[in-house]
């Protein structure tokens, strides 16, 4: 639904162009008769400039919001319409003016009362009088153009269009209501809410179709003598839907719920396990903390590998009694990875290590946006690229861990495609081995993006892997909004230079231990929940169309027995 969502045009634009139309109408009325002078005054620039004007208060008295761009863009909206259907009056059917420009009226209140149920109020007793008002007002003036049956047809007209309206506001709820106990155009509300003033309103009906999960969360901790600890940590729920609603600033959250540095990877999730509200992170902390006490610290860490399997590339590095897996399918395109396919990984690993701590890369978006599912072939590549790197478990050879970390803040903005964190840069030096992890807050990367990266991080490291956070504050109006689109990767290479520098100056030995938390009840969105939403709002808008269609020749042919029968 995003997709339909634009920015109103400044209201002194708006403005202009009414009493531009409303002129236009006076000029061809003029011109037609002179019976129908101060037409496009009366009836058209005066009706639209007292619906600008008492628009916002109205719906500001009810305690919605609605700002003064947007009671001008739809002023003048329906004053385009009405001067559209009038004009069939002038020019072709002019015995019937007064018929057509009364239904001109009725259609113009029934379009407001629409448009207001669903940006304002979905309650229609509540929005009938600023629906009404334009309407009203441009009746006002053609009482005094208009002779009989006008005055009784045109209250007639209201009824008709506006009972035609209310019946299909009423079918635009049902689906929803019958499958989710939600009404449609309350939850558009709540949505236009959230872009306007940043209510969290949504956060309501997705704790009303939510379900409780228990997601693995699995952990390493890092030390260091005289130097801030780290957490690299992978909560496998998803970082959504958007803006700040439910989990969509989950990494940032995440990341100030603790006294140590934090990197907050993305983990197997599709949106399905987006978190119903900003709430829920509290339980992901609490399971954390839970695992403090039974840490056991190592100085020991392995060389990073890495393996290939079909279009998957696994990095993988021991380090203490954690085996760290970054997965990528780049420069094929990813998107999210179901939790099946991560948890399968995570039990299958614990043969090898009970901390097995498994990477979505999220770092290559295609045209499509395509979660990976159970069952299919690259969900089995991911599974034994896996499993290859567990059977190597036995063969890493240990030695002394230095890490180095680095946080780089990014002057970007959320539009961007950057998120609030900015850039996090870890690398970890086994053997005289160096390996990078770079972890960018956005959502997905442009293609290619990651190898031009990648490529320069590598003429300072031997092994790196850029991953993203999957923050979704980055997406507010779109869903594709990745790193590296509207931010070139060359202006992000200088950033990335500075913190790799930066962990390589920090660069000291350190000690690690892995953590697996088990986050009971966290209430997410459910199973197939999105695609269910999805599919219902798809379906209302393929109907509304033919629906309305069939709606307005209903009450044109009624208004025309009306005429009949008052003449």
């Amino acid at each position: 639904m995003s997709k339909y969502i634009f920015t109103a045009p400044g209201w002194p634009k708006s403005i202009l162009i009414l009493i531009i139309l409303g002129l236009l109408m006076e000029a061809l009325s003029w011109r037609l008769s002179p019976d129908f002078r101060y037409f496009g005054v009366l009836c058209f620039i005066i009706p639209g400039l007292l619906a600008l004007i008492t628009t916002r208060p109205l719906i500001t008295i009810i305690g919605k919001q609605m700002t003064w761009n947007r009671s001008a863009l739809l002023a003048v909206s329906c004053t385009l319409f009405s001067s559209l259907i009038t004009l069939i009056g002038l020019i072709i059917l002019r015995d019937f003016i007064a018929l057509i420009f009364g239904i001109a009226l009725a259609f113009i209140f029934g379009l407001r009362l629409l448009i207001l149920v669903s940006i304002a109020d979905y309650r229609m007793t509540r929005v009938v009088l600023p629906a009404v008002i334009q309407s009203l007002a441009g009746y006002a003036g053609g009482l005094l153009i208009f002779t009989d049956p006008f005055k009784i047809l045109t209250p007639v007209l209201f009824l008709l269009f506006g009972a035609g309206f209310a019946g299909l506001i009423w079918l635009i709820d049902r689906p929803l209501k019958r499958a989710f106990k939600i009404r449609g155009l309350e939850f558009l509300n709540a949505f236009i809410a959230h872009l306007t003033d940043g209510s969290r309103s949504m956060e309501d009906f997705f704790r009303g179709i939510g379900e409780e999960a228990f997601v693995p969360q699995v952990s390493i901790f890092f030390r260091r003598e005289g130097k801030q600890d780290l957490i690299f940590t992978i909560p496998n729920v998803h970082p959504g839907p958007m803006g700040e609603i439910g989990g969509g600033n989950l990494p940032a959250i995440l990341r100030d719920q603790f006294p140590e540095e934090v990197m907050v990877a993305h983990g197997c999730a599709t949106h399905d396990f987006n978190l119903v509200s900003e709430s829920e992170i509290e339980k992901l902390v609490v399971a954390v903390n839970k695992t403090r006490e039974s840490l056991q610290y190592s100085s020991d860490a392995a060389t990073s590998a890495r393996i290939y399997e079909g279009t998957v590339s696994i990095l993988y590095q021991r380090i203490g009694d954690a085996l760290l897996m970054v997965s990528t399918r780049s420069p094929d395109k990813t998107e999210d990875l179901d939790f099946c396919i991560g948890h399968a990984i995570i039990c299958e690993g614990h043969r090898t290590t009970p901390h097995i701590g498994f990477v979505d890369a999220h770092n290559c978006i295609g045209d499509e946006i395509a979660s990976i599912r159970p069952g299919t072939r690259t969900a089995h590549e991911y599974f034994s690229a896996a499993c290859q790197a567990f059977s190597k478990w036995p063969e890493m050879k240990t030695s002394l861990l230095s890490i180095g970390y680095a946080h780089i803040p990014l002057p970007f903005e959320r539009n961007d495609g950057i998120g609030d964190i900015g850039l996090q840069v870890l690398i970890c030096e086994v053997a005289g081995q160096k390996t990078a992890y770079l972890l960018l807050d956005g959502n997905n990367m442009a293609s290619g993006a990651r190898e031009e990266i990648r490529d320069e991080v590598l003429s300072r490291v031997d092994e790196a892997e850029i991953m993203t956070t999957d923050t979704h504050v980055v997406n507010t109006i779109s869903g594709k909004n990745p790193v590296g689109m509207r931010v070139p990767p060359a202006e992000l290479i200088p950033f990335i230079d500075e913190g790799v520098s930066q962990a390589l100056d920090d660069l000291s030995p350190a000690t690690a231990a892995g953590s697996s938390a088990s986050c009971e009840g966290v209430v997410i969105f459910g199973s197939d929940s999105i695609a269910q939403l999805a599919s219902i709002v798809n379906t209302i808008l393929v109907y509304i169309i033919p629906i309305s269609g069939g709606m307005l020749l209903l009450a044109v042919v009624l208004s025309v027995i009306a005429y009949m029968v008052l003449s």
